[in-house]
């Protein structure tokens, strides 16, 4: 197991800045504006080949202990707790402040050797800067700027002396399977942090009841009944007309992401409020993606037996344009319906990552064809001569022939449907593409011999007539 690094200090002195900078990413989420870090974020940084370690984002501390404030703080704290080495990061600019005098104390108290960085040190004298900071009592101080990646070096330097030695490499042999990416999505405030929380069984991810409490997409790696899962909370994709602030924007952006980046989503709405628009506007960035999800309606165990049958009843009406994906009925505050919600996810991950061969699918083709062959369009029958499968997650299907230009819209859902029905694919988007030969003639002109071009003239000499 790699050893931990923690960043630790007071809103908007740089960390997420330099933990973008040892992990040379950009997972975490920056902004002028205090506060933006919530949760926990890990990282790794491999900059050191033979002493590779994790690094943990965190938010700033502050002396609030009630709503969001006092959460962060609660987080920022149980990661210095975890951590073998901590990092304690300043601004240069603002000095010592008493919030710095106090969180050091915490810090000296947990016993943890402890580095000061000292950041936002361009255009300053680093000499200057590093005096006022002696009085902090750290042995090591080291002067940075995270943004140019200056100091960086020396930085490493100062963690590489308190690590750990390596553990041995596990046999790779021993290893699991591979890893579920698994995105939880949906709307703000409809349960994406506490569902996290309830199947980790701890309070890893802030949840609260205002809306957009999660700002960047926190991964978190678990291992369930032997399988090894990678679930990354997102923030709550709301309608771009009350997208105002920047930092908004830069969430959306990071759902994006990860919702491109993973295998299978969750895409989680709220049983007592029902498919809203903006639920359907989620499902719609998860269908563009091509990714396998399976629908988790939240907030079931407050719900009368009236109440439940109205909301099946109107899931089943409205996700008409997604009627082969799953529905699960969960409670995140509860734990109900977690097991039946993970089946659902192993069944829409074997369906996005199946294999195919190309004789499966020439015969599915042909047995299309043969049950409902395509209309006739403009005097000519589109021809499907062959197909073979072109990728998975979404499963791709390449048909090969003639005009098939012009096959309808309808026949096209019907293969969908047909082909869904055929490989038993459930849980997961289906993609075609139809490719049509090349006309060997296409480019050639046809020159007419004089022959042809006397025995013209008689036919419209003798039309003419």
């Amino acid at each position: 197991m790699l050893a931990l690094v923690a960043l630790i200090g007071r809103p908007n002195v740089g960390k997420s800045t330099l933990f973008n900078a040892l992990t040379r990413s950009r997972d975490a989420l920056v902004h002028d504006e205090p506060g933006v870090t919530r949760d926990r974020h890990y990282g790794v940084c491999r900059t050191i080949e033979e002493r590779p370690f994790a690094v943990v984002d965190t938010g700033g501390l502050t002396d609030q202990s009630e709503g969001i404030a006092g959460a962060t703080t609660q987080q920022a704290l149980a990661a210095a707790e975890e951590a073998q080495v901590l990092v304690f990061v300043v601004d240069a600019r603002a000095g010592l402040l008493g919030p710095d005098q106090t969180i050091l104390t915490d810090l000296r108290r947990s016993g943890k050797p402890v580095i000061l960085a000292v950041n936002k040190v361009d255009g300053l004298d680093s000499d200057i800067v590093l005096a006022e900071f002696s009085g902090c009592g750290i042995a090591t101080m080291i002067a940075m700027s995270a943004a140019h990646r200056s100091g960086i070096d020396d930085l490493l330097d100062a963690i590489e002396v308190h690590l750990p030695e390596p553990e041995p490499a596990p046999d790779p042999s021993e290893q699991p399977p591979g890893v579920m990416r698994i995105a939880v999505v949906g709307r703000p405030n409809v349960g994406k942090s506490t569902l996290i929380n309830r199947i980790l069984g701890e309070d890893r991810l802030i949840a609260s009841d205002v809306p957009g409490t999660t700002r960047d997409a926190i991964a978190v790696d678990i291992e369930r009944d032997g399988r090894q899962y990678r679930l990354v909370d997102t923030a709550g994709i709301r309608r771009k007309g009350r997208v105002e602030l920047a930092v908004e924007k830069f969430s959306i952006i990071k759902t994006l992401q990860a919702i491109d980046a993973c295998e299978v989503a969750i895409v989680l709405i709220d049983a007592s409020e029902g498919v809203t628009e903006q639920d359907a506007t989620v499902l719609g960035y998860v269908l563009d993606a091509g990714r396998a999800f399976v629908i988790a309606a939240n907030k079931w165990d407050g719900l009368s037996t009236y109440q439940r049958s109205q909301t099946q009843d109107m899931l089943s009406r409205k996700l008409t344009f997604v009627e082969w994906s799953e529905t699960v009925f969960i409670s995140a505050l509860h734990g109900s319906g977690l097991r039946e919600l993970f089946k659902a996810l192993h069944r829409a991950h074997v369906s996005a990552t199946r294999t195919f061969t190309t004789s499966e699918v020439t015969r599915a083709l042909e047995m299309a064809y043969e049950a409902n062959p395509p209309p006739v369009v403009r005097g000519h029958v589109p021809k499907m001569r062959f197909a073979h499968p072109g990728g998975s997650n979404p499963p791709t299907f390449i048909v090969h022939g003639s005009r098939l230009k012009t096959l309808p819209e309808h026949y096209r859902r019907y293969l969908e449907n047909f082909f869904r029905k055929r490989f038993k694919l459930v849980g997961t988007p289906i993609k075609f593409e139809f490719r049509e030969g090349e006309n060997p003639y296409g480019d050639r002109k046809n020159v007419l011999s004089e022959k042809q071009i006397a025995s013209r003239r008689r036919m419209m000499r003798h039309v003419k007539r």
